[in-house]
């Protein structure tokens, strides 16, 4: 009896090997004349690795610089378990953009779908994806000139930066963080940072994101395992609180609010509802915060542009009565500090690459793609080529004066993605940010305490938080 099962057991993991080895070794024998050139790396793991390697987001990194300069700005490698094309080149990546189901789909790992859940807008496809994504734009819409909307951000300003008034240093990360939590959660469940819910929230929170950046093993008491865990109680929290709210008569009395359009959305089943608001938590959340941070860094770095920027802000105030709150008007005035937001988003490459495959055998130009394939657009790659930016490594707010850069229609410049799967929150995330911004420049000046440096992991985060001294303007 024990034999047997022992032999089943040996059996299925040789199948399994067996399995994996010709997953690697099998794309090597066919189709090969037409691929692009490249390397497949070791047997199962493939250039995972090496692909993974911890590098300055500000910059290629050792693979992406070894690889391009030995085979070209596409190349065949085996990247997460899969034979896959990488592309360094704006015109393929527009491509894939713009071909989304009619050529490639969205592929991310499995593991990113245990986390994240199967019904969430980053890795669903075709009629649920675009269900959802009307749902967003809609959102968004309704959202992003709001006067209560940008209050509410406002308000959540005052309230971070007078907490800073006694401190001469901060961790800037956790502080934006913060914020950034703070306004995605008022606007999306009505909840104050004083809510008792909101810290129970930002908690588990906290532990998702460290699991959806972790080794994936669900194993007891690894952070993969916590996450999913946490994914289930703000699943639980959230749904208590909707049906609260619903209970109340508090969603269904005010028109325009986020979860009385998200309920009334009768295309949604109730798990892509919540699917929903723990997407729309997790894009306010994190790469906001991110690239807030980038961009403070990048100010420091550079007196010109934060000189002015801070002219630029002092001129908006000044036609602004005694606390008096930025309108939508006032934003579209920030004309610098959208080329700031954009240059921090080129050089801080917050979205590194994203995952796709060939659903059809493709050629594009002198390239083939074989059907199956993972497909990696690169955007860093392009965000940094010195023959589409000039001194591509140096921050220079001003390369964007009279430049339109919007990511749908632009080939080199591609921070929210592109074609169908462009990021629908993009524009609350500037305006929140230039609204900081704002009030920031005006309070506050500062400098690093230290160096600390920006590492794509690929996963993009601060080293040592970004840690600043704070001097208050009189």
């Amino acid at each position: 009896m024990v034999g047997g099962v022992c032999s089943v057991i040996i059996v299925g993991l040789t199948g399994l090997v067996l399995g994996l080895i010709f997953n690697h070794f099998l794309p090597l024998l066919l189709k090969l004349g037409v691929a692009p050139k490249g390397s497949f790396g070791w047997p199962l793991l493939g250039e995972t690795l090496s692909f993974l390697k911890p590098h300055s987001s500000n910059s290629l990194g050792s693979f992406l610089q070894d690889h391009c300069s030995r085979y070209g700005k596409v190349f065949k490698s085996h990247l997460f378990f899969s034979p896959t094309i990488v592309s360094c080149d704006q015109e393929l990546n527009y491509f894939i953009l713009q071909n989304e189901d009619k050529l490639f789909q969205c592929s991310y790992p499995k593991p990113i779908h245990g986390v994240l859940g199967d019904s969430s807008m980053l890795v669903v496809v075709g009629d649920t994806h675009r269900r959802l994504r009307n749902l967003a734009l809609t959102l968004v819409g309704t959202t992003k000139s709001n006067p209560n909307y940008l209050n509410d951000i406002e308000r959540t300003i005052t309230r971070t930066l007078d907490s800073w008034q006694d401190n001469q240093q901060i961790i800037f990360c956790e502080e934006a963080r913060k914020f950034s939590f703070h306004v995605i959660v008022k606007q999306v469940l009505g909840l104050t940072p004083d809510d008792p819910q909101t810290a129970k929230i930002l908690e588990d929170f906290l532990t998702f994101m460290k699991g959806l950046i972790s080794i994936p093993l669900y194993i007891p008491g690894t952070a993969y395992a916590r996450a999913v865990k946490a994914r289930t109680r703000i699943a639980s929290t959230v749904k208590a609180i909707v049906d609260e709210r619903i209970g109340n008569g508090e969603v269904s009395n005010k028109q325009g609010d986020f979860l009385q359009i998200l309920l009334s959305a009768n295309t949604l089943s109730d798990n892509e509802k919540l699917s929903f608001v723990l997407d729309s938590l997790l894009g306010g959340y994190e790469t906001t915060s991110l690239l807030m941070a980038m961009a403070v860094q990048f100010l420091g770095q550079s007196p010109a542009a934060m000189a002015q920027l801070k002219t630029e802000h002092e001129n908006i105030r000044r036609d602004k009565g005694e606390g008096e709150h930025l309108n939508w008007e006032d934003y579209k005035k920030m004309e610098f500090t959208q080329n700031v937001i954009n240059e921090a988003l080129r050089c801080g490459n917050v979205v590194k690459f994203v995952h796709r495959k060939a659903i059809k055998d493709v050629r594009f130009k002198e390239y083939s793609i074989p059907s199956g394939w993972k497909v990696l657009p690169v955007f860093s790659a392009v965000h940094l080529d010195p023959f589409l930016h000039g001194n591509a490594l140096q921050f220079h707010p001003w390369r964007w004066e009279g430049v339109q850069t919007h990511s749908q229609t632009s080939k080199k410049f591609t921070p929210f993605g592109g074609g169908p799967r462009f990021c629908p929150g993009s524009e609350l995330a500037k305006v929140e940010i230039a609204f900081f911004l704002h009030h920031l420049v005006l309070r506050y000046r500062w400098r690093p305490e230290g160096v600390d440096q920006a590492m794509a992991y690929p996963y993009v985060e601060f080293q040592r938080g970004l840690p600043l001294r704070l001097y208050q303007i009189s």
